[in-house]
């Protein structure tokens, strides 16, 4: 079977989107990985309508990438704080990943990196590479074979 032959229905790419891929999903992510955690604090700086945060957030919660701490300041209701599951944090090299597309093919105005990633051991910046398995990594797409795996199912 050739990739054109198979369905799309269960492509994890596909799937995903359907999680991370409306506006400003992936940006309240972004946020919640460098400390973000109040509703409050989230609308600020992103941006966006209450309405909008709200079903976001809603949407992450429910898919297990946030979840929802309750706290309460004194005098005040309880509210939530949003932190990133370890399904979350699984998302964090895609974030990385697009940072550094954006830093290489987007306008530059020479100032350097609006977020400065860096290894803490040894201080220089980090990167996203593919490697397989074995460990051989910075792997180009003329080096890796992509053929239809064992949950592809036939177009319909």
């Amino acid at each position: 079977m050739e990739w054109l032959e198979t369905s799309t229905e269960n492509c994890p790419v596909q799937l995903t989107l359907g999680v991370v891929g409306e506006k400003w999903t992936l940006l309240i992510l972004r946020d919640a990985c460098n400390g973000v955690r109040r509703f409050d604090e989230f609308r600020r700086h992103i941006g966006l309508s209450e309405a909008v945060l709200s079903d976001r957030l809603r949407k992450l919660t429910a898919a297990g990438i946030l979840r929802a701490v309750p706290y309460q300041e004194p005098g005040s209701r309880s509210r939530n704080e949003y932190r990133v599951t370890r399904k979350g944090w699984d998302l964090w090299p895609v974030l990385v990943a697009l940072k550094q597309w954006g830093e290489t093919h987007m306008e530059d105005d020479g100032a350097g990196p609006v977020l400065d990633l860096r290894h803490e051991e040894c201080g220089t910046p980090v990167r996203v590479v593919v490697e397989c398995e074995r460990g051989h990594s910075a792997l180009s797409p003329g080096e890796i074979a992509a053929r239809p795996g064992p949950a592809a199912l036939p177009r319909s």
